[in-house]
C-alpha cells in the first residue's frame, strides 16, 4: 500500500517540477517516474557503473534506489540558451556556446540559466515530497545510471528517490 502512496507523491512531485518557474518561460524539463522492477534494474546499473569506473558511492546509492518505493527522475533536454550573453557558461556570447557533446554521465555544455531551471525544478519536487512527509534525497548518481540504461531521454539528469519507513534510508548510510 505504501508504494501506491509513493507513486502518488512522485506524480505530485512531477507536477511541481513541471510548473516550477523557468527562464523566459521556456520549458526543457523532462520527468519520469521509476517503480517496481525498474527500480531494481536502476539500482543494479548504478552498482555496475561504480564498479566499472571506480567511482565511489554508486554502490551505496544503488542500494538506496533498490530499497526505495519510487524514484522521480528530472532532467534537462535540449535546453536552448536564454540569450542574455552573460558569460556564465564561459563564453562571451550565447552564440559561442558549443554544440552539446555526449560525456560519460551527461551531455553538455548548457546555458547556466537552464541548469538553474533544473535546480529549481528539483527543489520544487523535493519540497513537495517533504510537505507530504515522504523521505527523499536529491541524487546525482541515479541520473547518470538512468541515462545509460535509457530510463529517461535527457541531457543532464538527477533523481529523487522516495521512501516511507520509520527512519530515512537516505541518511546515516555509512
Amino acid at each position: 500500500m505504501t508504494t501506491n502512496y509513493l507513486n502518488t507523491i512522485a506524480e505530485l512531485m512531477a507536477v511541481a517540477a513541471r510548473t516550477a518557474p523557468k527562464g523566459m518561460g521556456m520549458d526543457f524539463i523532462k520527468t519520469e517516474i521509476v517503480q517496481g522492477d525498474s527500480l531494481i534494474k536502476l539500482g543494479e546499473a548504478m552498482k555496475a557503473y561504480g564498479a566499472k569506473t571506480g567511482k565511489k558511492n554508486f554502490d551505496r546509492d544503488g542500494n538506496n534506489i533498490s530499497n526505495s518505493g519510487a524514484v522521480l527522475l528530472i532532467g534537462l533536454k535540449d535546453g536552448k540558451s536564454v540569450g542574455l550573453n552573460c558569460g556564465a557558461c564561459g563564453n562571451d556570447t550565447c552564440a559561442g556556446l558549443p554544440t552539446a557533446k555526449e560525456g560519460p554521465e551527461c551531455k553538455g555544455p548548457h546555458c547556466a540559466y537552464r541548469l538553474i531551471d533544473l535546480g529549481i525544478a528539483l527543489g520544487s519536487a523535493a519540497k513537495t515530497a517533504s510537505l507530504l512527509n515522504a523521505d527523499n534525497r536529491i541524487m546525482y548518481r541515479v541520473g547518470a545510471a538512468a541515462r545509460q540504461i535509457k530510463l529517461i531521454d535527457a541531457d543532464v539528469v538527477l533523481g529523487i528517490p522516495l521512501s516511507a519507513t520509520g527512519k530515512s534510508i537516505y541518511f546515516d548510510r555509512g
